[in-house]
C-alpha cells in the first residue's frame, strides 16, 4: 500500500511536556484521513511537525515518499496547508494573495492568474478579490486560505480545523471541494472537532490522546472493533475513555 504520510516514533516535547509521544502514522495515498483527539491531545503539533513548522525531537517521517527534514523544499512543493491560524497577509487583496502564492511556487504569471480566477470563482470570492484580506470575514479567510493551498495543485492537503467558525454555506462549499480533490487522487489529512463531518467525509481515521496514537485504520474497521456499529462520536469516546468530560453537577444553575 502506497502511503502519502508515514511516521515512525514521531515525538515532540515542549520542556517536560511530551505533546506527541512516539506515534506511527500510516496515511494511504488517495485517502481522506480524519485525525481526531481531545483538546490538547497533540493534533496541531503533529501537523506542524509534518508540514515543517516544528522540528520533531525524535522519530522519522516520509511525506509523499520524501523525508521532509532532509528535503523540506521538495515536500513543500507537493503539499498544501491550511493551518488553524490561517496565516494570511492582511494588507494584500485576495487576488494578490493567490498571485503571491503562485510566485513562491514558481508558476508563470498567466498560469497563476488563471488558477486564481478559477479558485476565487469556486470559493464565491470573485467580488471580494480586490478587497484587502483584513476586511474579510472569518469564513472568507478560511476559503481564501484553502484556495491558496490548492493553487499549486498539491498532491496532499493538511487541513487544521477548516470548519471552525464558518457558516453552513461555506462549509458545504469546502466539503464539496475536498471530496472532489480526493476523487481526483489527492490525499487529505484533516483535523476537526466536528465529528459528524469527519464521519461523513473520511475513509480512514486516526485517534490521538495524550500524545499517543490509540487507534488507526479504515473507518469500517474501527466500527468492527466497536461491535460493528455506533457513531464515530461513540467510537471516539470509547477510545479516549471519556476523560474529557468530568462528572460535575452544577445545582446552582
Amino acid at each position: 500500500m502506497e502511503l502519502a504520510v508515514e511516521t515512525r516514533g514521531l515525538s515532540r516535547s515542549f520542556g517536560s511536556f511530551r505533546a506527541v509521544d512516539g506515534i506511527d502514522l500510516a496515511v494511504p495515498a488517495g485517502s481522506f484521513y480524519g485525525f481526531l483527539g481531545p483538546n490538547g491531545a497533540g493534533k496541531s503539533t503533529t501537523i506542524k511537525c509534518l508540514t515543517g513548522l516544528l522540528r520533531p525531537d525524535g522519530g522519522s517521517m516520509r511525506i509523499l515518499g520524501i523525508d521532509p527534514v532532509a528535503d523540506p523544499v521538495a515536500v513543500k512543493k507537493r503539499v498544501g496547508v491550511v493551518p488553524e491560524d490561517l496565516a494570511l497577509f492582511d494588507r494584500l487583496t485576495g487576488e494578490e494573495t493567490l498571485l503571491f502564492v503562485g510566485q513562491i511556487h514558481g508558476l508563470d504569471v498567466s498560469t497563476a492568474r488563471a488558477r486564481s480566477r478559477d479558485l476565487l470563482t469556486l470559493m464565491d470570492l470573485t467580488a471580494a478579490g480586490t478587497t484587502l484580506v483584513t476586511d474579510y470575514s472569518h469564513g472568507m479567510r478560511k476559503k481564501l486560505s484553502l484556495a491558496a493551498a490548492l493553487l499549486p495543485a498539491p498532491k496532499l492537503l493538511f487541513l487544521d480545523e477548516p470548519f471552525e467558525g464558518i457558516d453552513a454555506v461555506a462549509s458545504r462549499q469546502i466539503k464539496d471541494l475536498m471530496q472532489s480533490f480526493v476523487s481526483r487522487g489527492g490525499t487529505i489529512f484533516l483535523t476537526s472537532h466536528i465529528l459528524e463531518i469527519v464521519e461523513r467525509l473520511s475513509t480512514h481515521i486516526g485517534v490521538i490522546a495524550r500524545g499517543k496514537l490509540v487507534a488507526q485504520g479504515p473507518i469500517g474497521d474501527l466500527r468492527t472493533g466497536n461491535g460493528g456499529n455506533g457513531t464515530l462520536e461513540e467510537i471516539f469516546i470509547n477510545l479516549v475513555g471519556g476523560e474529557t468530560a468530568p462528572s460535575t453537577s452544577l445545582d446552582w444553575i
